[in-house]
């Protein structure tokens, strides 16, 4: 995890520019893609029209911005597994837009725990829809997906997670796994019993301890992180982390001139290994506003 100090909410809060890229890639084996993603942009803005209050008192307008990012990689074979991703991502954003009040910012304490408590509540409901549908449908039993979900806002980010798709953060040279993979070799990890390169381990990878469709009363991963101007977020399914290694993701978010560049990259790596899997990548590299409004280019 990232160093507290850099994450603390009660810290400076300043406002990021941000440069996105997202790819999916069915890859070079499977016959079908049953992993899906969604890149949004939320605003709340006022604009001033009229009126006769000063202008140095009352502003000419107020705007404020956002991203949200989320990743899904469905499992269930035949086409479950892209019913339970597509579905996952479409009930999230329902339940998102039927929220009464927004919060969009979380700079008091009392609005972050609400905002988290709301994503923890969210998985859990989407959970509940997928068991619905494969109760409904006897060829949907037994599907489900992970499903990983960044929201940002200025420095601010929020993470919810699922699964063994994941999130990192590059800071300088330094990645970093923000989210903790739901699997059986992870588990094994994490009880002592075994190492990250165990036999055992490399066998257990792809059994989840926890998806979306399956969730029972497990909780979700949330958590809260402050971003710097130079970091960047990905997100990815595990048809990337299977066969692109930590170095070569840290090269390749270095060299590459954008976040759409970066991601074809990444993601003809995952071919060039193989491709055995679904690939999708999802990047996020945010910068500090230069004075005159225009993005600072990071290279």
């Amino acid at each position: 995890m990232t160093d507290k100090s850099d994450e603390d909410p009660n810290g400076t809060w300043v406002p990021l520019d941000i440069d996105l890229g997202s790819i999916t890639h069915q890859g070079l084996v499977r016959e079908n893609n049953e992993d899906r993603y969604v890149v949004m942009r939320f605003v709340r803005s006022l604009e001033n029209l009229s009126s006769n209050v000063d202008e140095c008192l009352l502003g000419k307008g107020y705007s404020l911005s956002g991203h949200l990012m989320f990743v899904a990689d469905g499992m269930g074979g035949m086409a479950a597994g892209e019913i339970a991703s597509s579905l996952a991502l479409s009930k999230l954003i329902e339940l998102m837009v039927q929220t009464s009040a927004w919060i969009m910012g979380i700079e008091r304490e009392r609005d972050a725990r609400i905002v988290e408590a709301r994503m923890r509540k969210r998985f859990f409901q989407i959970d509940e829809t997928l068991k619905e549908e494969a109760i409904a449908d006897p060829e949907l039993q037994g599907m489900g997906t992970t499903l990983t979900v960044v929201a940002t806002l200025g420095s601010d980010l929020v993470l919810a997670h699922v699964g063994d798709s994941r999130a990192y953060l590059l800071r300088g040279t330094t990645l970093t796994q923000l989210t903790t993979d739901h699997t059986l070799a992870q588990a094994l990890i994490d009880a002592g019993i075994a190492k990250q390169n165990d036999p055992v381990v490399r066998s257990m990878r792809h059994v989840l301890t926890a998806a979306i469709g399956s969730l029972g009363d497990r909780e979700p991963q949330v958590e809260r992180f402050r971003l710097r101007s130079g970091d960047q977020v990905l997100l990815c399914t595990d048809g990337l982390t299977e066969t692109v290694d930590d170095q070569l993701i840290v090269e390749v978010l270095s060299e590459a001139r954008s976040a759409e560049s970066a991601c074809q990259s990444l993601v003809d790596l995952a071919l060039a290994g193989g491709g055995t899997d679904n690939i999708t990548v999802v990047l996020a590299r945010f910068s500090a506003p230069s004075a005159n409004g225009t993005r600072v280019k990071q290279d």
